[in-house]
């Protein structure tokens, strides 16, 4: 995915002459592109007339934030407590082992990333892997290998 100048130059234009608007560009531009491409990291430090190491150490601090290409959807694993004492770690393995990626990695194809999160705040349902922004509760390994081996826009599209 080229990231796109016409795009960026509409979204910096929006914040033209506010100060401190750093943290909602990078939001803005991670919306409008999936992740924060590294040309744009220049650009956003130019329009702001920021060192881009600052604008570079805001985009690594936070970890909302991706310097990668990520995948069309995102599959969270939670690793909070009551998951890991249902066999999170389990549930996590047997994700990476159907998508054929470790923890934190992409498909080659950009359909799937993977991560483990601490804590979805869903314990009652655990253990639990959020697909997109859709909840799955009380998974399995084998749960997960039956979700992951469906095609996720197929099931989407019947939804």
């Amino acid at each position: 995915m080229d990231m796109n100048t016409e795009k960026l130059n509409k979204i910096l234009a929006v914040f033209q002459g506010e100060r401190g608007g750093l943290i909602s560009i990078l939001q803005r531009v991670q919306e409008e592109f999936g992740y924060l491409p590294e040309p744009a990291l220049s650009l956003i430090a130019d329009f702001l007339h920021l060192p881009q190491s600052q604008v570079f150490s805001v985009a690594t601090f936070y970890d909302n934030f991706y310097l990668t290409r990520r995948g069309d959807h995102l599959i969270s694993v939670c690793q909070g407590t009551a998951c890991h004492v249902l066999g999170a770690r389990d549930i996590l393995e047997t994700a990476e082992n159907c998508l054929e990626i470790k923890t934190g990695q992409t498909t080659p194809d950009y359909k799937y990333s993977l991560e483990r999160v601490a804590c979805l705040g869903s314990c009652a349902l655990a253990p639990v892997v959020l697909v997109d922004n859709e909840v799955h509760s009380k998974m399995t390994p084998r749960k997960v290998k039956q979700l992951l081996t469906e095609d996720i826009d197929d099931r989407k599209i019947q939804a």
